[in-house]
């Protein structure tokens, strides 16, 4: 989870919402992304389909069933769907979203045997997101 958090970091020093994601095979990081919505002027490139992407072709394979995401943000449904589809077998999370989170839409985006760990430097990956909309007159 601190790589994850290095790659918010980033996101945030870059103006983006500060969510980061890394994926990892066999203690090995094949994947990694921050937020680039507003660089890329993509609502798609989000951390975890950036980190998706560059984990299937590390793979040379749309699917990562050996593999383990860790995003400092609870995905939103899109992301989650994602994580369904490439068939990723467990999700490690930090802190919850309350407002965009998938668990408050529908928890069947994902495979229903996906693992899902929540909490994890929660405390690092929330203050993060609150120092990033507080700067914008925003709350998390």
């Amino acid at each position: 989870m601190n790589e994850a958090l290095k790659e918010a970091q980033r996101a945030f020093e870059n103006d983006e919402v500060p969510i980061g994601c890394v994926i990892v095979s066999q203690n090995q990081i094949i994947g990694r992304g921050y937020n680039m919505v507003e660089k890329m002027n993509d609502v798609t490139a989000h951390a975890e389909i950036i980190a998706i992407t560059a984990a299937s072709q590390f793979f040379q394979s749309k699917y990562l069933a050996t593999c383990q995401l860790y995003v400092t943000i609870e995905p939103c449904t899109m992301c989650a769907s994602a994580i369904g589809w490439a068939q990723i077998p467990r999700l490690i999370f930090g802190a919850a979203d309350e407002k965009k989170g998938y668990s408050q839409f529908s928890e069947k985006v994902l495979q229903p045997k996906t693992i899902v760990i929540s909490g994890i430097l929660e405390d690092e990956c929330g203050s993060l997101m609150k120092s990033f909309f507080k700067k914008k007159g925003k709350n998390f």
